[in-house]
């Protein structure tokens, strides 16, 4: 593969969220994820697991879990101000109960060294407590997830296979983990509903590199 073959996978990658009526072989998952594991990650723990759920009913389980929360939300006082756009958000929140697989990816608690020493510190040094809460904003397992998950997106594209990133799921965090019996020690980190396309991919674009970039010689 070439630089522009590269660029033309990156670039007709979409978030799919109409899937066809169609299994998804349990192969190609595999592979995805087989390959999704070669991402970067931090001190290389590969402290990630990925739970391939292919039962139309546990997806239907954790897409009421997902609902029952978003409506629970929507009935706040809080949320009345939202109108419309709340309504939208509401209706569909659980739209992936109609994809015919799902990958859920969960990570294991990683401290580096770093991490463990500026714990200790913190409590009696200022400067160790802001230097903690700086690396926290760069939080290495939420990294290293991503990472793998990017990689997992461009596969599935290159498979014919579509796929949505979500992360609204959390919401109903707990629930999901007690359907999947994801053990202590582990959380939730994203959603992925995974199927053949079944909606038209449409023109996307992106701020160019001159505005999101700065040059530093």
């Amino acid at each position: 593969m070439d630089l522009s073959d590269l660029e033309q996978l990156i670039k007709g990658r979409r978030s799919i969220r109409r899937w066809q009526a169609k299994e998804v072989s349990e192969d190609l998952l595999l592979k995805a994820i087989e390959l999704a594991t070669w991402a970067p990650n931090g001190g290389n723990r590969q402290n990630w697991h990925f739970y391939v759920i292919l039962n139309r009913e546990t997806i239907g389980r954790i897409a009421d879990a997902v609902q029952t929360s978003a409506d629970l939300m929507a009935s706040w006082p809080e949320a009345v101000e939202m109108g419309d756009t709340l309504r939208r958000w509401q209706a569909t929140s659980s739209f992936f109960r109609a994809a015919p697989a799902a990958i859920a990816v969960a990570a294991a608690q990683y401290q580096s060294l770093a991490d463990q020493i500026l714990i200790r510190r913190e409590a009696v040094d200022p400067r160790a407590a802001q230097m903690r809460q700086w690396r926290q904003t760069a939080n290495s397992r939420i990294q290293s997830v991503a990472a793998a998950i990017s990689y997992l997106l461009l596969v599935l594209h290159q498979m014919g296979l579509g796929a949505v990133w979500m992360t609204g799921p959390m919401q109903a965090k707990g629930e999901i983990e007690k359907i999947l019996n994801v053990p202590p020690g582990m959380d939730l980190i994203a959603f992925i509903p995974v199927g053949y396309p079944d909606e038209e991919i449409r023109p996307a674009n992106r701020r160019p590199v001159t505005e999101v970039g700065t040059l530093i010689m």
